[in-house]
């Protein structure tokens, strides 16, 4: 990322910003709905995934240890924003599909996976605009989509569309940002983990102004977030629905 023009940078700059903002506001789409713009100005996947992993492991950590600390009350039990009773019981359902995925031991054809992928998630994001979730009512049928989000977690690290629509059902919204974000710390820190046995470029040098740039959307998120929690709930699913239609129809886009 060394011979890029300055329009170029200043352009993946105001990308982090976003990646930031959306990342702290809703508690996903730190890569889903930065990546695809990243391309736009640099058409290398592994030049940006590092970047972005690494910008991940920082403030989900950062944030979820500022909230429990701020949060906890001795003697009080369930104080915390993490419910690590579910993230453990969707971490196991995840985690061997997840590693197929890093290892890349099946290849499936992705256009069609993309595609099965973006549509499953536009009517689950249609559902919640209109202020009518989507309920599968079957532990199979969610076991299946957060097996499958978690292979597309493994080869590009955008399965949380898919993982959103199965977790938003079961988790109280003061919940969901950070028990998303405890999810996405384990399963990036094992994406980081291969990236660093493949020897691919972790881009360390140009974190030193990309860090800054994801911070500042970090705080702005934080602030969004907060006024979505006092908002009421169907307001605060219905602004995640359109979140969710647009990475969707962004994704079937390219698709085609």
């Amino acid at each position: 990322m060394s011979d890029l023009a300055n329009y170029q940078y200043l352009l993946i700059a105001l990308i982090f910003v976003w990646s930031g903002f959306v990342r702290s506001g809703l508690g996903f789409g730190g890569a889903v709905l930065s990546l695809p713009f990243l391309l736009l100005v640099h058409d290398q996947p592994l030049v940006f995934l590092p970047i972005i992993a690494v910008h991940l492991l920082v403030f989900s950590s950062l944030t979820i240890w500022m909230n429990n600390r701020s949060r906890s009350t001795p003697g009080k039990v369930g104080a915390g924003t993490v419910d690590w009773g579910y993230l453990w019981r969707i971490l196991g359902i995840m985690i061997v599909p997840k590693l197929i995925g890093v290892f890349g031991l099946i290849t499936m054809p992705s256009d069609i996976l993309s595609a099965i992928i973006f549509v499953i998630v536009a009517l689950y994001s249609v559902s919640y605009i209109v202020n009518r979730p989507f309920r599968s009512g079957s532990k199979t049928v969610d076991a299946i989509f957060l097996m499958v989000g978690g292979y597309i977690s493994g080869t590009s690290l955008i399965g949380a569309p898919l993982i959103i629509a199965v977790v938003a059902q079961h988790l109280p919204k003061e919940k969901l940002r950070d028990t998303l974000f405890a999810l996405w710390f384990i399963l990036v820190l094992i994406k980081m983990a291969a990236f660093i046995w493949a020897g691919v470029d972790l881009q360390l040098i140009h974190h030193l102004w990309l860090l800054p740039c994801a911070a500042v959307g970090h705080v702005i998120g934080l602030y969004a977030h907060d006024r979505m929690l006092r908002a009421e709930t169907p307001v605060f699913f219905r602004v995640l629905g359109v979140v969710l239609l647009v990475v969707s129809s962004l994704g079937i886009a390219s698709v085609l």
